[in-house]
């Protein structure tokens, strides 16, 4: 190589490094507040006496014996009285360090959550002593018999919602009422402010049905028999959903790649695995035609929340599937958060990820953190780290699902607490 070709050459790769590098914008902590793990609400008095307790499946068996058996990453004793706040999974800023917050289906899927209640909470951060206090539950539940399909309550008068029944993800309110994004059909869900379901909508834009596994409409086939009419993954419905400024259209974003039927393999373009981003007119509860992509970095990777915060612009969460910072064999490498417009995209709907923001690597030099802190940097190591909004111009909120009882992101046989954490990110939301 000529001395001329190996200066351009070096000048190339300087020029691809600085340009990686100016992709990645600092945050730095300025608050910090946590919900203790074991923090529990009583069921309503009108929720079928089973609902007292909740856990009893998690061993892979029925466990009556309250605390009777312990959940081997954490040590915590189930089954429980009560209903355990936890797995927080879609997230709104309500102003006034107010915000809404969505559990997700209970304990990780349909078979061992029958008795875990679906549930949003509307909460109050105290940031200067970092406490969380609980505004109001409110229990999801069908008493007008709308869901379309057998729920586990079916045969009560209140008719309840469980983690059996729905896996919810994403929240939104629109108006009085709420729509919340699932991962089982994947179905969007219309629920008033008490929790009442309204409507339930089955995804199918285009005329082309969305299912995963665990729809309650997908028969499980014989012995040999090729599965069709299955085209997400389980676990890989509706992960994030964002609204429109104007609160008209809701943008559900799947977390796992679709299963393209035709080519026998999961959605690619241009050889890079993509989430499909769709469309739904709130007013007329129907799907638009438009599907938007977001490419992953890697095909292992999954989305964890997505909020429009300005316009079309967007913030939408990236993580590996690995937790902790403390040496483990599978520690958290890849959590960020991005940011994107809808109206930048390529020829094929992709994206562009304009910037982004490392939450393992999160300034925090007055030492805020009550732990994660080392050496100035905060880390915010758990495996599912499911909550993105914007509080103001320059801050945005951040919290982890911490799985309860099973996730130890934080320290290696502790069960995670529910953390939220404000971010100073004025440069990065900036970013063009």
């Amino acid at each position: 190589m000529t001395k001329m070709t190996l200066l351009a050459a070096l000048a190339v790769a300087m020029l691809s490094t600085s340009a990686f590098a100016q992709t990645q914008f600092d945050a730095t902590l300025k608050a910090h507040a946590q919900l203790p793990a074991q923090t529990f609400v009583p069921a309503p008095a009108d929720a079928p006496y089973g609902l007292s307790m909740s856990g009893r499946f998690t061993s892979g068996t029925r466990v009556e014996t309250p605390y009777g058996w312990a959940n081997p990453a954490s040590g915590i004793a189930m089954p429980f009285p009560g209903q355990p706040v936890q797995g927080m999974s879609g997230i709104r800023s309500l102003g006034d360090d107010r915000f809404l917050l969505l559990t997700d289906n209970g304990f990780g899927n349909k078979a061992n959550s029958s008795d875990a209640m679906l549930m949003f909470n509307i909460m109050k951060m105290d940031w200067e002593t970092g406490k969380v206090g609980i505004e109001r539950t409110v229990f999801l539940k069908d008493p007008n018999r709308v869901v379309p399909f057998p729920i586990v309550t079916e045969h009560s008068d209140s008719r309840y919602l469980t983690g059996a029944d729905f896996d919810p993800e994403s929240i939104q309110p629109v108006g009085d009422h709420y729509w919340i994004g699932d991962e089982f059909g994947p179905w969007l869900i219309e629920v008033d402010a008490d929790g009442v379901v309204l409507q339930v909508v089955a995804t199918n834009p285009g005329g082309v049905d969305y299912k995963s596994p665990d729809n309650q409409f997908v028969s499980t086939p014989a012995a040999g028999a090729v599965v069709t009419g299955v085209n997400t993954g389980r676990s890989g419905g509706y992960e994030g959903m964002a609204q429109s400024m104007d609160g008209k259209t809701l943008y559900p974003l799947l977390e796992k790649p679709f299963y393209d039927e035709e080519a026998k393999a999961l959605e690619l373009i241009d050889g890079k695995p993509v989430l499909r981003m769709l469309e739904f007119d709130v007013a007329g509860a129907s799907w638009n035609d438009k599907i938007r992509y977001y490419p992953l970095e890697d095909a292992t990777h999954a989305i964890g929340d997505f909020n429009i915060i300005d316009g079309t612009r967007g913030l939408i969460i990236e993580r590996d599937n690995n937790e902790g910072d403390d040496g483990r064999e599978k520690a958290a490498a890849f959590k960020r958060v991005y940011l994107v417009d809808l109206e930048k995209a390529d020829a094929n709907g992709v994206l562009e990820k304009l910037a982004y923001i490392d939450l393992m690597a999160i300034k925090d030099p007055d030492g805020i953190a009550p732990r994660g802190t080392k050496d100035g940097v905060f880390t915010f190591p758990f495996v599912t780290i499911e909550d993105v909004d914007l509080v103001d111009p320059t801050t945005i909120v951040v919290a982890n699902d911490n799985n309860y009882p099973g996730s130890t992101g934080r320290e290696a046989g502790r069960a995670d607490d529910n953390e939220y954490i404000l971010l100073d990110v004025a440069d990065f939301l900036k970013a063009e």
